[in-house]
């Protein structure tokens, strides 16, 4: 996972890519291929999306509904 360094900066690391992914599942669930599709412009290529789609996941934010193939928003309000 690319983080922000003195190599890499923020445009560059994942962290940057983490709002423009959750701005569109805020939306409604979606389908993986058409988020990706919908972000292709701020993500570069399937590689770095895909780890952001895993650091997303592990943070708690999204869900991945296997038998849809979607992937879904996960509000914090209980």
């Amino acid at each position: 996972m690319r983080l922000p360094n003195k190599i890499t900066t923020f445009n560059e690391s994942v962290l940057s890519k983490l709002a423009p992914i959750l701005r569109v599942l805020e939306n409604g669930d979606i389908p993986i291929m058409a988020l990706y599709e919908r972000v292709r412009a701020e993500v570069e290529d399937v590689d770095v999306f895909l780890t952001t789609l895993d650091c997303l996941y592990a943070l708690g934010k999204i869900s991945l509904n296997e038998e849809e193939r979607t992937i879904s928003y996960v509000s914090d309000v209980s």
